[in-house]
């Protein structure tokens, strides 16, 4: 055995002979100056530290998310953002099928949104607890008759569908306080057989990315946005959920037309790369109706957000836009032709080939091939030189047509639900402090 053993050593060892060492005792390998031995390319102690104290700074922004409630994961955030935008798109409502109710009209909608938002702050719902009700809403309606006796039990099965969904336990409203809010128009069986009846219609789909949860990411990255900047994008969100031009646009369309439109108004730095042509028409369509109508917004709404919580958003946009402030779009960068200068002339000599046109300011005009007629004599070519024409640009604006909606919207004195919740909180100044009766 020792025999086969060694003579395996010798044989390995003629074929991968051993390095000589150095004379030095240290073995030298030729490496590159500008690169370690990984290859990769080296750092800058100036670069180094940059990197170091932001990545210090958006781990300590994570971690101020975190002890209000927010929890980011930064390694699946593309995989996150990938599945939200494949979600919204499914559970998507169909604003054609609900053109086709038989009862049901839009004028309608702003009292439903109204009712559902003052019972949302009584019970002191989480944010995305109210968009996803008005989904839910809108996803039965679509595809599913609805009498305008039972409108008032849809939201309100609606509501709490998404209370369970989205809030804790002892925040969701029980079946009593449903029956007790609609002054017992309906009874506790009508409620319980209308959840039933509206998981059934849209199969359970519960996983909607609302508006809220595409601001929450849009407000933490790269950096985190003003408080105020948030409030007032939270406000703009909700006003789109009372009217219909705004429900055939994706939450993430919404969220992001709401937040640049905020941050124009409160005059902080906007993000032109990040505007889209739908969001561009959706701050059209607010910026109109808050310009035209902001007396008409909804009295619960604009009293909501008039809370020091909310940096007292409401007041802030109502005022912005009484003083008949609008938005401005963004014009477009485009590249400047460098002109030659009047020195250029005179200081440089003129060739023997250089023309009146080189001398002058104005650029050439583009040549184009002439288009000639039957007539071989005739010198007038025809005038489509679509290059040099000046044409001036005259934007078109959409004209909305908005009906006026009668004092009563719906036929029902239920509907009213008497303002108590905020009545109830004149004498506060954060609605935080109150407690749910």
């Amino acid at each position: 055995m020792k025999d086969v053993a060694s003579n395996k050593h010798s044989r390995s060892s003629l074929i991968y002979p051993k390095k000589r060492p150095s004379p030095h005792g240290i073995t030298k390998f030729h490496k590159s100056p500008l690169l370690p031995a990984n290859g990769l390319a080296r750092r800058t102690p100036r670069s180094t530290k940059i990197a170091l104290m932001q990545q210090r700074q958006r781990e300590a922004q994570i971690q101020a998310l975190r002890r209000e409630g927010i929890f980011l994961e930064e390694e699946y955030r593309d995989e996150i953002r990938y599945y939200m935008l494949d979600m919204e798109r499914y559970t998507m409502s169909s604003t054609q099928s609900m053109d086709q109710q038989p009862e049901i009209r839009w004028h309608m909608r702003p009292c439903l949104v109204d009712f559902l938002v003052e019972i949302h702050f009584t019970f002191r719902l989480r944010p995305e607890t109210l968009y996803l009700t008005l989904n839910i809403v809108d996803r039965y309606v679509s595809r599913r008759v609805v009498y305008i006796k039972h409108y008032q039990l849809v939201g309100c099965a609606a509501l709490w569908i998404a209370a369970k969904f989205e809030d804790a336990k002892e925040r969701v409203p029980t079946v009593q306080d449903l029956v007790q809010i609609c002054r017992e128009t309906y009874e506790e069986s009508a409620f319980i057989q209308m959840e039933g009846h509206v998981l059934s219609t849209i199969q359970w789909t519960l996983g909607h990315p609302t508006a809220e949860a595409w601001l929450r990411l849009m407000c933490c990255e790269p950096c985190i946005e003003d408080t105020k900047v948030q409030h007032v994008a939270r406000f703009l969100m909700e006003i789109t959920l009372f009217y219909r031009e705004f429900v055939k646009y994706p939450p993430s369309t919404i969220s992001l037309a709401a937040l640049t439109l905020a941050r124009y108004v409160c005059d902080t730095p906007r993000r032109v790369w990040e505007e889209t042509e739908e969001c561009l028409e959706v701050i059209e369509y607010l910026d109109n109706r808050l310009a035209l109508h902001v007396n008409d917004l909804s009295e619960t709404l604009v009293k909501k957000y008039s809370y020091a919580f909310y940096s007292k958003a409401a007041t802030f946009v109502v005022q912005y836009y009484l003083e008949g402030n609008r938005f401005a779009p963004a014009a477009p960068s485009l590249p400047v032709t460098p002109k030659r200068s009047s020195m250029s002339a005179i200081s440089t000599p003129a060739s023997s080939t250089t023309t009146a046109s080189d001398l002058s300011d104005e650029m050439p005009l583009t040549p184009i091939t002439p288009a000639f007629t039957s007539d071989l004599f005739s010198t007038s070519h025809s005038s489509d030189d679509k290059e040099n024409i000046s044409s001036t640009f005259e934007p078109v604006l959409n004209k909305l047509r908005i009906d006026n909606p009668p004092e009563q919207f719906l036929p029902h004195d239920f509907v009213t639900f008497g303002r108590p919740a905020l009545h109830s909180l004149n004498n506060l100044s954060s609605p935080r402090t109150a407690l749910v009766s």
